[in-house]
């Protein structure tokens, strides 16, 4: 699948910003199911300094500075995809009770498995306490292949909560979520991350986007697209294996990746430190477009 992505972020201040500095991963990253041929970020104003690097993670980050007053910025970041499907199969470790995945750790003897260690642990907006764990368990049931408990994980959260995206922000805690039932696919994510390491097992939280269908015999809305999160799972001698509780379904050609961490903290989409501003006005827009591969590549180029 080929798509063409377009993520602008505006804000409005209502006085003027003398200075900022910001971060963004916007870019998306290349992967065993994915390549990214091109991306551009386009910032308006021009700022006054600009630097790309890696982070910790691996993920795609862009620094910038604007030093001059503005009260309006605005972030385009126009890439083109080209999406895989992923062909690796899961073969006996499908099989692999999840508390023989736990022994794995215990030992790491490779650099995949000691990188998973990171994943276990508790991050900022994923904190494992004995209500998260009992809802896992649930689904961790003794001797259960771990991709059919993740699997029943998922499928548990999509059922017992509700898609409500005023109920949440980024600050609500993930034990009133859980007490609610209600949230969006960020918070989804953080719950299933919970429960699975709760259970000892590593999961991370992954950033991008997918591809949405308008109902038949009407167009797709430009800019109707939202960015989306979802979680994965590590399977021994497999690797990352994604699960999306928003959807109920697994990761496939039709999603995006962004970027990867320990929770949406590690993957912003943009932030930053302003100087000045007052109160302010966001607006975001993205634009996931199934496209022919040639032209989205030359888009890209123009736009640039």
């Amino acid at each position: 699948m080929n798509y063409k992505i377009t993520h602008t972020t505006t804000y409005q201040y209502a006085e003027p910003v003398a200075v900022c500095h910001n971060e963004a991963r916007l870019k998306p990253l290349n992967a065993f199911n994915q390549q990214c041929l091109a991306s551009e970020i386009i910032i308006d104003p021009t700022p006054s300094d600009y630097r790309d690097r890696s982070d910790f993670f691996g993920n795609q980050v862009a620094y910038f500075a604007i030093l001059q007053a503005h009260h309006i910025l605005r972030v385009s970041a126009v890439s083109t995809v080209q999406t895989l499907s992923d062909d690796r199969g899961l073969d006996d470790n499908n099989n692999l009770p999840w508390e023989q995945v736990l022994t794995c750790f215990q030992e790491p003897r490779d650099g995949d498995i000691l990188d998973a260690q990171q994943y276990k642990l508790t991050s900022p907006l994923i904190v494992v306490n004995q209500e998260i764990a009992s809802y896992a368990e649930r689904s961790f049931l003794e001797g259960r292949p771990i991709v059919d408990a993740v699997q029943d994980l998922m499928e548990r959260i999509h059922r017992d909560f509700t898609y409500d995206p005023h109920f949440t922000t980024i600050a609500t805690p993930l034990l009133d979520v859980l007490k609610h039932r209600r949230g969006v696919c960020q918070d989804f994510a953080h719950l299933a991350i919970g429960c699975i390491r709760s259970m000892g097992l590593a999961a991370r939280y992954v950033s991008g986007y997918i591809e949405t269908t308008p109902p038949e015999g009407q167009p797709r809305l430009v800019g109707a697209d939202a960015s989306h999160a979802w979680f994965s799972v590590y399977v021994p001698m497999f690797g990352w294996l994604d699960f999306d509780p928003t959807n109920n379904q697994r990761i496939m050609e039709k999603y995006v990746t962004v970027a990867i961490g320990r929770d949406y903290f590690d993957v912003t989409p943009l932030k930053g430190v302003i100087f000045g501003g007052g109160k302010h006005k966001l607006d975001v827009s993205v634009d996931v477009a199934n496209t022919d591969l040639a032209d989205a590549v030359d888009t890209v180029v123009a736009d640039a």
